[in-house]
């Protein structure tokens, strides 16, 4: 029975140490991660996102947005567990000799065991065998690589954040709060034509590839929302694709070359994305831009003087075909983490985040 109960204590503490591994030190790929932070997550999530929405708008947004910090701690708590009944499990199955004279009982091995991976005083026990010395200097040893490597985790993670959502802010006074492509492309074709867009975009295919490679690497900043209500980094990279798509369909031939760029590495992260998110591609139930939409966003962009490469029914044509290959994944991905996808178009309204305050 002992060592029945030896081996399992030490599978769950190499387990628990190889998913702190994972999860912090190595670089995750697409078709890989730490299976109990996915599954603790996956399941977690369910409840939380069912009770934000039977709360108020508002109060529902701000307890998504707890959840990303909430399950942080969540899993830190569960590999420290994890460590601590492995490691008690192995000082049980030999023998408890943590006191002189007979050993102690399994509650006092778990008391001892925490107390060594968090480096406080253990009391009145201590190490007997060379057996429990051993246990012990390794229970410490993966308490201390646990606290250094969070320590070096979180700042990674919230510069990741912070960075993201810096870019996500500037989005606000070119498409509005809440973005939209339609809004974003007419304002800038506005100030310089086609160029004008067409570089713009060609700015955002460096925020692309770093949201896609930061969001894999750690899969929890998806959960971590944005300061306002009507932003999101879903968001933007949906008003982005739309842009681009939108870009590529009317703009003159030779016009639009960095629109494509930008169109390919941010469909390439959305397509990772829900895969790393087990997001299954759903498209739209409704069509977010029918042909009657987008005939009159091109008779805005018309009144502009800005000249249209194709007729709307080509120019529609080559759009349908361009959002086929990325509208079911920001989909899928706004269904699996309750976010908003943005409408194509928005009228134009005082509404964007840097003209109001929450005092108005």
């Amino acid at each position: 029975m002992q060592a029945v109960v030896g081996l399992l204590g030490a599978l769950l503490a190499v387990l628990m140490v190889l998913e702190i591994f994972l999860a912090f030190l190595v670089p995750q790929r697409v078709r890989r991660g730490p299976r109990i932070v996915r599954t603790v997550r996956e399941i977690a999530w369910r409840p939380w996102r069912w009770l934000a929405n039977a709360l108020p708008d508002r109060a529902a947004d701000t307890m998504l947005g707890l959840y990303g910090p909430v399950s942080l701690v969540m899993n830190l708590a569960l590999w420290m567990l994890g460590l601590v009944v492995g490691y008690a499990a192995l000082q049980w199955a030999g023998g408890s000799r943590l006191a002189v004279g007979p050993g102690v009982s399994f509650g006092q091995d778990l008391y001892f065991s925490a107390a060594t991976l968090v480096s406080s005083g253990t009391g009145q026990l201590s190490a007997q065998t060379t057996f429990a010395r051993v246990i012990q200097v390794t229970d410490a040893a993966s308490g201390l690589l646990t606290l250094a490597i969070v320590i070096g985790y979180l700042p990674a993670l919230f510069q990741a954040y912070s960075k993201r959502e810096a870019t996500v802010s500037q989005l606000d006074a070119r498409a509005g709060s809440p973005p939209t492509a339609g809004r974003l492309v007419i304002r800038s074709t506005r100030r310089g034509g086609w160029p004008a867009i067409n570089d713009y975009l060609g700015e955002w295919e460096t925020w692309t590839a770093e949201l896609m490679e930061t969001h894999l690497s750690y899969p929890i900043l998806a959960s971590y929302r944005s300061q306002h209500v009507h932003q999101s980094w879903l968001a933007a990279l949906c008003t982005v694709l739309d842009s681009c798509a939108l870009t590529v369909a009317l703009a003159p031939v030779g016009t639009a070359d960095a629109a494509r760029f930008t169109f390919a590495i941010a469909r390439h992260a959305v397509a990772d994305l829900s895969y790393s998110f087990r997001a299954e591609p759903t498209p739209p139930t409704l069509d977010r831009l029918p042909m009657a939409r987008l005939e009159q966003l091109i008779a805005d962009l018309r009144d502009g003087g800005i000249a249209i490469g194709e007729d709307p029914e080509t120019a529609f044509a080559r759009l349908q075909r361009m959002r086929a290959l990325y509208e079911p994944y920001v989909n899928a991905l706004a269904n699996r983490l309750a976010l908003t996808l943005p409408d194509w178009m928005a009228p134009e309204s005082p509404t964007d985040n840097w003209r109001t305050t929450e005092w108005h």
